[in-house]
């Protein structure tokens, strides 16, 4: 078995290597098959998936949570764990705040917002917040940081997810992600391996390409890898992204159609990630519903193949019975060896040891009491929060010298809303009519732009009768990076892109983008550009603050928001 318990990550004293062995040995195959497997809570309550599985006598060994009241995730984690004696990885998605897991939790701000604060304080504090929160519903596990490095600007799913585009930012902020994670108590899992941020492609929609050479990316994405994994990274997540000069590096006479992604590649996961890079920790898939995953082959000869080439854990189902039943008959026939299969079980069991799970269990402390949830009282974590967006919030530039804003010089306010009005998980219901609130507080008469009035239109209105009317347009844009489409850019609206910034010359216009960073590609001529990376609260309060002229712009740029076009700049 090529795991070595004693070395990093897992740091395993005899006892906990004791404990590890007692449960392998006391497991069936049946057992060891299911403890594959990191199952999704989401849209059926617990008590009725719990039946499902004892059904089949499937018992997994992790589970990742969707968002749900804080009380609630932590009363379906217990649920789940008095199924089993042995006790179980709870997982989140905590890349941007707590609220990745609960409602109440805090969205402290993308990975890019607290790059653009410009210190490696935030990225710290946004770890320890995520895993300070997390850990007061009994969650021990979290898929994150994002390791990915934002070198496409038309990459519709890295974005503000990642740190920057710059791989030294993208080191040193991940690195203290961690610690603020790993001083909480929390696993973390480095993604997207082998990583993201070139293709300009979605791995959700479609399997998709790192470019670099070898030597890039040994570079660059090894470099990261390495140096997290020598920090003492516990697990790395498996993407559905493929690494082609690394396929025919490891394998010269590969054929193209041979070549395949992490998370089902032997070379890259087994050859690259553990043998040349030393993680001897856990590997987990990308979620295996991607089609990323599904469009290399049969999902039938991918499951089995994903454990074969290294990955030691599963991650969701499509149809439980039957993916059991695949990888379960993979281990019959040999094509999951023994050994391998073993291997699994047994990294996974040596990373429950490693966060002293098992004798939490023993003690009665694997879930903290009900008064850890009141961490989500406490105003401190926000205050930190507001204090990250005042410093992240960017003034890409101002070549029309328009700001301060004042009521007394730009009263009337045309404002168009772009994208969505509520983010991923966000609190605000409606950040449109928060952002209209404030101004008209601050004194501003705000009209919203609505295409059905037909005083609104370009077309039948001349240009005195908008500058008569109106002494500022400002753009409120939150098109958000989404698993679900392969682009992120403006729809203008019908008829025409009736829309569009086409009174720049006339009328003062000013842009505020709170998630693309990119979006001066889709109005280049727009000379007041302003970059706030999340859509939050904090973040608008932050940027009314600093248009009102009461607070200075402190971002710094993690990317190139001018996408390396001359006119953007102008």
């Amino acid at each position: 078995m090529n795991v070595d318990f004693k070395a990093r990550p897992f740091f395993l004293d005899e006892s906990d290597i004791a404990w590890v062995q007692d449960c392998m040995k006391k497991m069936t195959v049946e057992e060891k098959v299911s403890h594959l497997f990191c199952i999704l809570i989401k849209d059926k309550p617990v008590e009725e998936m719990a039946a499902e599985m004892d059904a089949l006598g499937f018992y997994p060994d992790g589970y990742m949570t969707d968002v749900f009241p804080a009380r609630k995730v932590k009363e379906n984690f217990k649920k789940l764990q008095a199924r089993t004696g042995i006790p179980l990885l709870f997982a989140s998605n905590l890349e941007r705040g707590a609220d990745g897991i609960c409602k109440e939790g805090t969205l402290f701000g993308t990975q890019m917002q607290v790059a653009a604060a410009g210190d490696k304080r935030w990225a710290y504090e946004l770890g320890r917040v995520c895993g300070e929160e997390a850990a007061a519903t009994g969650a021990n596990w979290n898929f994150g940081p994002i390791l990915d490095i934002d070198t496409n600007y038309h990459n519709p799913i890295t974005n503000t997810r990642v740190f920057s585009s710059d791989q030294e930012t993208v080191l040193q902020m991940s690195r203290e992600f961690v610690r603020g994670q790993m001083e909480n108590g929390m696993a973390v899992c480095l993604k997207h391996w082998p990583g993201d941020g070139r293709d300009e492609r979605d791995q959700h929609m479609v399997t998709t390409i790192n470019d670099c050479t070898a030597r890039e990316w040994d570079a660059s994405y090894g470099k990261i890898y390495k140096a997290l994994i020598e920090d003492g990274a516990e697990t790395v997540m498996a993407a559905h992204i493929m690494l082609p000069a690394y396929s025919r590096k490891m394998n010269p006479d590969i054929r193209d159609e041979e070549i395949l992604p992490g998370s089902l590649s032997c070379d890259l996961t087994t050859r690259l990630l553990r043998e040349q890079l030393g993680f001897n920790g856990l590997v987990v898939t990308d979620a295996t519903t991607m089609t990323g995953f599904m469009q290399t082959m049969a999902r039938r000869d991918a499951l089995p193949l994903a454990v074969a080439a290294g990955c030691d854990m599963i991650l969701f189902t499509l149809d439980l019975k039957e993916d059991y039943q695949y990888v379960l008959d993979a281990a019959a026939d040999g094509t999951i060896s023994r050994e391998r299969l073993d291997e699994a079980v047994a990294r996974i069991l040596a990373l429950k040891a490693h966060l002293k799970l098992h004798k939490k269990m023993e003690e009665g402390t694997l879930f903290p009491g009900d008064e850890a949830l009141k961490v989500f009282e406490r105003e401190d974590n926000r205050n930190l929060a507001r204090e990250c967006a005042d410093r992240s919030v960017t003034l890409v530039k101002d070549t029309q010298n328009l700001l301060p804003i004042s009521p007394k010089t730009q009263r009337r306010i045309l404002l168009h809303v772009l994208g969505d009005k509520g983010g991923y998980h966000d609190p605000i219901c409606n950040q449109a009519e928060y952002l209209a609130g404030l101004l008209e507080r601050e004194g501003f008469e705000v009209t919203v732009y609505d295409a059905s009035r037909k005083d609104l239109l370009p077309i039948g209105n001349s240009i005195e009768s908008m500058t008569k009317r109106f002494d500022l347009i400002l753009y409120y844009c939150s098109v958000k990076t989404s698993g679900s489409d392969n682009v992120s850019r403006i729809s203008w609206t019908a008829p025409g892109g009736c829309n569009t910034p086409r009174y720049i010359y006339e009328i003062p216009t000013l842009f505020i983008s709170v998630d693309n960073p990119y979006m001066l590609l889709d109005v280049p001529k727009v000379r007041t550009y302003i970059n706030g990376y999340t859509p939050s609260r904090y973040v608008i309060d932050a940027i009314v603050e600093k248009i009102m002229g009461r607070s200075r712009f402190t971002g710094k740029n993690p990317v190139d928001p001018f996408c390396g076009l001359f006119h953007t700049r102008l």
